[in-house]
């Protein structure tokens, strides 16, 4: 679990079941964390489960500082600058978190807490509407129609 864990990490894998699916169909990545190809590849589940009790053991401490000393060694790190290789950064909001910030939002349609929203005919700019769960996050639109 470990070795996967690492590989999540390297390959910016998003959650564990996306993770067990990239280990189940990529050799390189069954041989990593020590499958064959006749083994069946655990459950995503099993992260979940797991991922507190084992990143909470010294032995997985001291194995990703291994794997940091090894990057340092290799001179594959830098403290220069940080970069990040993306055009679009996501906040800790959807778009259901966002309300006018005028006040003037509409109820939720259901009676549910998460309104229906749609930003997409109104002109607005970045003060216009806020979250609720970020206030950082802005309303971005990668091009018309977007």
């Amino acid at each position: 679990m470990l070795r996967a864990s690492l590989i999540q990490v390297l390959i910016s894998t998003r959650s564990e079941r996306q993770l067990v699916q990239h280990i189940d169909v990529n050799l390189l990545y069954r041989w990593f964390v020590g499958l064959t190809l006749d083994d069946e590849i655990w459950d995503h589940s099993t992260f979940s489960a797991n991922r507190d009790r084992l990143l909470n053991e010294r032995i997985s401490w001291l194995f990703f500082e291994r794997v940091v000393r090894l990057a340092e060694w290799k001179e594959l790190l830098s403290d220069e600058h940080f970069s990040v290789d993306g055009t679009l950064i996501q906040a800790w909001a959807s778009m259901k978190s966002f309300v006018k910030k005028d006040g003037t939002s509409p109820p939720p349609e259901d009676g549910g807490r998460n309104p229906s929203v749609d930003f997409k005919d109104e002109k607005c700019s970045t003060a216009t509407p806020a979250s609720t769960t970020d206030p950082e996050a802005r309303l971005y639109k990668k091009s018309e129609g977007g």
